[in-house]
């Protein structure tokens, strides 16, 4: 008998958790037990335990009520957002694998984790939304879409804006990804379909890799990415070596006709040095879905700016992205099963 934990909460529920648990490949009976939460919060009250799990991590959010008891007799511990903290590792003294159903990782303990040789296996659970949304911002931003929409509902029929001299059909601009994740990937591929030259950075995707995904991207450094593209766009994880790792000394280098979309994480770049070179037309424009605190404060300079696109954190945002997740997770879990590896896994 394999024995499953499952806990959902007020964006996954748990029977899609469970639903999920039951079409894992383990070769024997599967017994799922559900946990909840924070199950019964709205998406608005649910919003504060997000942020507070996202800065803080595992440690600093209640656990689930009673899952300590059955955590020693469990083989796999299946979660969205409700934290694996050390106590919970620890207690799991059988776990044999951590799912998580969304990219981030903030509400686990991937250090216990690996003291205890548990793999951690998660999936970009909105890729797609987020690829097209980025696809959305760098259209809005390039050829002010928003920016006309504003004017004409504040009364306005503005016809030309700060990028008035940059203004460009997007085949003739060349977009520089940093990161090549679920999220790069698809970028990769929505934009040479429309016929954009494309290049990119990750350190941790080879070209081994990228070949049998049937991807080709030429791969620069990341000085190459500031220098050379006329869009710069975001798509790696926050760390402790990434966090504000885009700062003046790579926005300087960018063009005065370029333009940053980020849409991974607003803390990859220090904002002091982005607003500076937005202040000072140092480069074309951004667009920006994550900010540094959410949501954004009434007097932030950035709201002063009209060489932005900003939204509130929306791109990952679709009906089923979300509600859906433990099924991508329970393709990719089984995908490890199969092969016995999973570029998901964290050690």
């Amino acid at each position: 008998m394999i024995k499953i934990i499952v806990v959902g909460d007020a964006l996954v529920s748990s029977e899609n958790m469970e639903k999920a648990a039951y079409m894992l490949h383990l070769n024997d009976e599967i017994e799922v037990e559900k946990f909840e939460w924070f199950s019964e919060l709205s998406k608005d009250e649910f919003q504060k335990k997000i942020l507070l799990i996202e800065r803080s991590g595992s440690e600093k959010v209640p656990i689930p009520d009673g899952i300590l008891e059955l955590l020693p007799d469990a083989d796999y511990l299946l979660v969205h957002l409700a934290p694996v903290s050390q106590t919970m590792i620890r207690a799991g003294t059988n776990l044999k694998m951590i799912g998580v159903s969304r990219g981030g990782l903030e509400n686990i303990n991937i250090q216990e984790a690996a003291k205890h040789n548990i793999p951690v296996i998660h999936v970009i659970r909105n890729a797609v939304p987020v690829a097209e949304f980025t696809l959305g911002l760098i259209l809005a931003e390039t050829r002010n879409i928003a920016k006309s929409h504003y004017s004409i509902k504040t009364g306005g029929w503005e016809k030309e804006f700060s990028n008035a001299f940059y203004k460009t059909t997007l085949s003739n601009l060349t977009v520089g990804l940093v990161g090549l994740g679920n999220i790069g990937k698809l970028l990769v591929e929505y934009l040479q379909a429309l016929k954009i030259e494309v290049q990119a950075y990750d350190p941790f995707v080879s070209e081994e890799e990228l070949m049998r995904e049937n991807i080709t991207v030429k791969k620069v450094s990341l000085q190459e990415i500031f220098e050379n593209s006329d869009i710069v766009s975001l798509h790696t994880r926050l760390t402790e070596e990434t966090t504000g790792m885009i700062n003046k000394d790579l926005l300087f280098l960018m063009k005065k006709n370029a333009y940053l979309i980020n849409t991974a994480r607003a803390k990859l770049v220090n904002k002091v040095d982005l607003l500076e070179v937005l202040q000072n037309k140092k480069i074309a424009g951004a667009a920006l879905d994550v900010f540094w605190t959410e949501p954004i404060p009434v007097n932030d300079p950035f709201l002063k700016l009209d060489n932005v696109t900003l939204t509130a954190h929306i791109a990952g945002d679709t009906v089923d992205a979300i509600a859906r997740s433990p099924y991508l997770l329970k393709n990719v879990m089984n995908d490890y099963f199969a092969a016995g590896f999973s570029k998901m896994i964290i050690h």
